[in-house]
């Protein structure tokens, strides 16, 4: 599992850097660049390009990136609400783990959930 462990370390690295207004700064300056640059390059096809092909590369990196982030987020919020409710002795236990059901589970448990809540309402 090394190279999971290698590639969570870059994603991190990686989504920090992102997502800092330096990033942002940088990203602003180069397409501020590539326009005051049209004119040098008669706006051809080939200006065009090269932002075009830039920009499609970055997002389609970064979208594995921000995925696997997620992922790992989602994954580790859900493990901390496992526990609240483990730990809470009014807490359903049957709903720890319930991300990994199939989706009728879900939504039986939802359907449950809110005639629980209207019950209660009305006693």
């Amino acid at each position: 599992m090394h190279v999971d462990r290698t590639f969570s370390t870059f994603a991190n690295a990686t989504a920090k850097a992102t997502g800092s207004p330096w990033a942002f700064v940088v990203c602003v300056t180069v397409v501020v660049l590539w326009a005051v640059t049209g004119p040098l390059f008669h706006f051809s096809d080939t200006w065009q390009l090269v932002i075009n092909t830039g920009t499609t590369i970055i997002t389609f990196l970064m979208v594995f990136l921000i995925q696997n982030t997620q992922n790992r987020d989602g994954a580790a919020l859900q493990a901390k609400l496992d526990e609240l409710i483990r730990v809470t002795k009014e807490a359903r236990n049957d709903l720890v783990g319930i991300e990994n059901k199939p989706e009728e589970v879900l939504e039986e448990v939802r359907a449950t959930g809110d005639e629980d809540v209207h019950q209660g309402v009305q006693d």
